[in-house]
């Protein structure tokens, strides 16, 4: 039997929405790195733009992970399912050491240690045992942020488990994504995305409008996502350097 992967353009629209989020963001940290426009980075309005980004970014995670194991777990076996979650988490986690080298070859200081994508890499991986549960990972999402957001207020003597959102009081980092709250966020994403997508068919009903330009621009940079991601800081390094 053939089995069609669907895709639902309402996902890679979000997705394409903050990709242009978090390429706004990025062009301001330019601007502000290489001091060729000063902004405060840490003012309120900056903040509320930020971390939005990342909530909608591991909340498709996580819906994304669920759309995966209700189509997947048609067609292969448990344990064949589980290594391609293990193998995909591995792989988008050494993208993120990739970064990581990078930022430590040609940054002085606050090169990425764990990043957006070693956080996604982990939580690919952990989210296994949460894949066919529903109240329990929304339970243990919320518990994980609220978790992530009370450890922000504090600083450690270990480093130990910074990955995790122990920070130390000498952590500095340019892209830090710790597991707490952030794989809470990953875990409402598949709470949310086994409710509305159960067995990889939407339980609600909405019109498609992605055949217009715009809504169609964006569900292309959704899909591309990953690669986006990777070549946009090169790309607004060069201009930024071009034009200064």
């Amino acid at each position: 039997m053939l089995y069609n992967k669907k895709r639902f353009w309402e996902i890679d629209f979000l997705r394409g929405i903050a990709i242009i989020m978090m390429i706004t963001y990025h062009i301001f940290f330019d601007l502000n790195f290489f001091n060729v426009y000063n902004i405060n980075l840490y003012s309120l309005e900056l903040r509320l733009f930020l971390y939005p980004i990342g909530t909608i970014f591991f909340l498709l995670v996580g819906i994304s992970l669920s759309l995966s194991n209700s189509f997947h777990k048609k067609i292969l076996s448990k344990k064949n399912l589980i290594y391609k979650f293990i193998r995909r988490g591995i792989w988008i986690f050494s993208l993120g050491l990739v970064i990581t080298i990078v930022t430590f070859l040609f940054l002085e200081k606050g090169f990425v240690v764990f990043g957006v994508l070693h956080c996604i890499g982990i939580s690919i991986i952990i989210s296994i045992l949460f894949l066919n549960t529903k109240k329990i990972t929304l339970t243990f999402g919320i518990v994980l942020i609220i978790m992530g957001v009370i450890l922000r207020f504090f600083t450690f003597d270990f480093n130990w488990f910074f990955w995790l959102g122990f920070i130390p009081s000498d952590f500095h980092s340019l892209d830090y994504f710790p597991l707490l709250p952030w794989f809470g966020v990953a875990l409402i994403g598949i709470f949310i995305g086994n409710i509305f997508y159960p067995e990889h068919k939407r339980s609600f009903k909405i019109n498609d409008i992605s055949v217009y330009r715009p809504i169609k621009f964006l569900c292309f940079l959704g899909r591309h996502s990953l690669l986006i991601y990777f070549l946009h800081q090169p790309i607004i390094v060069g201009i930024i350097f071009l034009i200064s």
